[in-house]
């Protein structure tokens, strides 16, 4: 057994596609080995930001040899196209197999294919499995013709201690590498995996990315240990810095005294957004005046020089972001609302200001269903809740709107109540964000999100597949985890009715098919969010079909019972009762072609007792059945729904529904429809699956 080693050095791979890349080379080499019959025991890819390198050990010298069978024409076909056939598989007619079918005697060609040497076969696929990888962006350069994600300089690629000379574009695979770009910039013979590992970290590269990560992660934690602070949390900054270096060197800075008086998130964005330095934290979780950043290289003082460098970048953007601070407090943040006129939202819905002005309108509606919201504070919040936006710092850090609103508010003597609001209406941006609870950010947080969802589809935008630009699936899911977290007894549908008309579409009409559409979409987006709850998909929909169920709260209560009730024995018989019912009604029904729906059972005509006791019973559990659901009871309502059990396995057992008495069997169809009538009086079953 031998192994491959290949390794394509190219310019800056850009961070974010990495890993995925190392991970797709994986797969498409594997699958060509494979396809070529050549098994191996282990893999392993890695990624820096200048080389992709795979590793594939216990990979045979040869291919193995295979036995290929052929299907031929049949023994009595025309000369002509067993001749055709003999021919292409190169035998003589007393070579080939004659084997009994269903369509009579058929030819078989049984032919031995030979392996040959692994080196030649792996030669022969690298450049298609190569090919087939792809890059979210591409790029050509000089006069070449191949594409890749940025300008490859050499392939390495060794087996059995021998170069596998395949030709990728304009390049040749050979047994050289070069190592880290200012260290060891000089190219570097390599006869296997043992050389490439010993070779490259000689040569100052750390070729394995989750090796590097965690050589940054420990540093960081010594360097920011030794002064009693802690890294920051920011996994998605660790994978970036990783992806910039060959050969991570973790150094810390300081912070000005002069900045530390501006927000810290401020400080945060302007450390991670430009310069991907690290923020520490305090003791007591305040921002540490130090930064801690990796550099690419060593440096003969220490990185004295380096650390300087980089305090003196850091100073110029947090003198930057100190001036956009007190210039947006120069004046109140209510003095960026009437501009927001000159802000689009969206073309078909309106301007910034616009929306506001029916987030405004919208207030009364949902006030009253978010306990503890003042109407003043939530009115006054969602006026205020956009103006950020138009100020310096969030011009400048976008990922800073809402939280920048919050400061604002507070300098101008607004309540923390609306202050945080502000800072919070844009939450849950996703099923890891923490979800208000706050009154009146909880209310303003709905009214955003429910206008931006009716007035998105309104105007027939959609997500569709796997695009949805405009995050309306994040909107929806916000909107069921601010309900369902702060157990909102909102009707949603009487609240996706008022919201006003989009000023650039005034004619556009929101109602009860537009509310239909969105509660379809909502439910779309429950089962998704309840999955991990293990709450059944099919549960969901059948409640929310027939009851047009739109408090979410009750929707949940009521398909958790279900789910309860159905995992018992009289729930499970029930089911099965249920579905005799409705198959014995789909085909006579089809057969009559007629509906039994809504038809009135005649009691007079029965003639078992069991039709008179199952009628009965019906009659009396549908009106329990009733009050419980009206009450919110849903446990107590199928615990008097499975006392029906015994009276409908009894009805079966003793009764024939399609009797030759046509009239008997009319009423006893109608009595089916009865049953059916009470099983979706909680459920549609007929979705329920299992």
């Amino acid at each position: 057994m031998s192994d491959l080693l290949l390794e394509l050095l190219s310019e800056e791979i850009p961070a974010r596609m990495q890993r995925r890349a190392a991970e797709d080379l994986e797969r498409a080499v594997t699958r060509a080995l494979k396809e070529a019959g050549l098994e191996f025991s282990t893999t392993q890819a890695f990624s820096t930001p200048r080389r992709l390198t795979l590793f594939v050990e216990g990979l045979p010298t040869e291919q193995p040899d295979v036995i290929v069978e052929r299907k031929g024409p049949r023994a009595d076909a025309p000369e002509k196209a067993i001749a055709g056939f003999l021919k292409s598989v190169g035998l003589e007619r007393d070579a080939v197999e004659e084997r009994d079918t269903d369509k009579g005697k058929v030819l078989y060609a049984v032919l031995s294919q030979q392996g040959r040497p692994a080196a030649q076969v792996i030669g022969e696929i690298l450049p298609t499995a190569l090919a087939s990888i792809g890059w979210p962006k591409s790029m050509r350069w000089g006069a070449y013709e191949m594409k890749w994600v940025r300008p490859l300089h050499s392939i390495l690629c060794m087996f059995e201690g021998e170069v596998v000379p395949f030709t990728f574009g304009h390049l040749t695979a050979a047994n050289m590498t070069a190592g880290h770009r200012i260290h060891q910039p000089h190219r570097i013979i390599v006869n296997n995996v043992s050389d490439y590992r010993l070779y490259l970290d000689a040569a100052k590269v750390m070729f394995d990315d989750r090796q590097r990560e965690r050589v940054i992660r420990e540093r960081a934690a010594e360097l920011a240990g030794a002064e009693g602070l802690e890294v920051a949390p920011d996994d998605a900054l660790f994978a970036e810095v990783n992806g910039l270096v060959e050969w991570p060197v973790v150094l810390m800075g300081s912070i000005d005294a002069d900045f530390m008086d501006v927000p810290p998130e401020v400080l945060t964005a302007a450390m991670r957004g430009h310069q991907k330095y690290f923020a520490l934290r305090a003791a007591d979780g305040s921002l540490a005046p130090r930064f801690i950043f990796v550099a690419n290289l060593e440096a003969s003082d220490g990185g004295a020089a380096i650390i300087a460098g980089n305090e003196r970048v850091l100073r110029a953007r947090l003198a930057d972001a100190k001036f956009f601070w007190d210039q947006d407090r120069s004046k109140p943040l209510r003095a960026n609302v009437l501009n927001l006129e000159g802000v689009i939202f969206h073309a078909d819905i309106g301007t910034l200001a616009e929306k506001v002005y029916r987030m405004e309108i919208m207030v009364p509606g949902v006030i009253k269903h978010v306990p503890g919201a003042d109407h003043g504070e939530v009115a006054n919040a969602v006026r205020l809740c956009k103006a950020d936006l138009l100020s310096e710092m969030v011009g400048e850090f976008p990922e800073l709107q809402g939280v920048m609103g919050r400061y604002y508010a507070l300098n101008d003597g607004e309540s923390p109540a609306v202050a945080g609001a502000i800072a919070d209406h844009y939450r849950p941006q996703g099923p890891a964000d923490p979800c208000p609870t706050a009154p009146v950010s909880v209310a303003v947080a709905l009214v955003d999100k429910i206008h931006t969802l009716v007035s998105m589809f309104a105007v027939g935008l959609r997500a569709t597949g796997s695009k949805d630009p405009f995050a309306l699936r994040r909107t929806a899911l916000g909107i069921i985890r601010l309900v369902l977290e702060n157990h909102l007894r909102i009707p949603l549908r009487a609240v996706f009715l008022d919201v006003p008309p989009p000023a650039a579409k005034p004619d556009t009409q929101i109602d009860g098919a537009l509310a239909d559409e969105l509660l379809a979409f909502l439910a779309d987006r429950l089962k998704v969010h309840l999955r991990e709850r293990g709450i059944r998909h099919d549960l969901i929909s059948a409640v929310f079909a027939l009851t047009g169920e739109d408090d979410l709260v009750r929707l949940i209560a009521r398909v958790e019972a279900l789910q309860g009730f159905l995992a018992s024995s009289d729930g499970e018989n029930l089911l099965t009762a249920y579905r005799r019912a409705a198959n014995i009604l789909a085909i006579e029904e089809k057969k009559d072609s007629t509906s039994f729906a809504g038809s009135d059972v005649n009691p007079g005509g029965f003639v078992q007792d069991e039709e008179r006791k199952l009628f009965d019973e019906l009659s009396a559990i549908s009106a329990r059945v009733d009050d419980r659901l009206n009450e919110d009871a849903f446990g107590e309502a199928f615990t008097t729904f499975a006392a029906l059990r015994p009276t409908i396995d009894s009805f079966f057992e003793n009764v024939t529904v399609n009797t030759d008495n046509a009239a008997l069997r009319v009423n006893r169809l109608r009595l089916m429809d009865k049953v059916r009538v009470l099983f979706h009086s909680v459920a549609d079953f007929s979705l329920i699956e299992g």
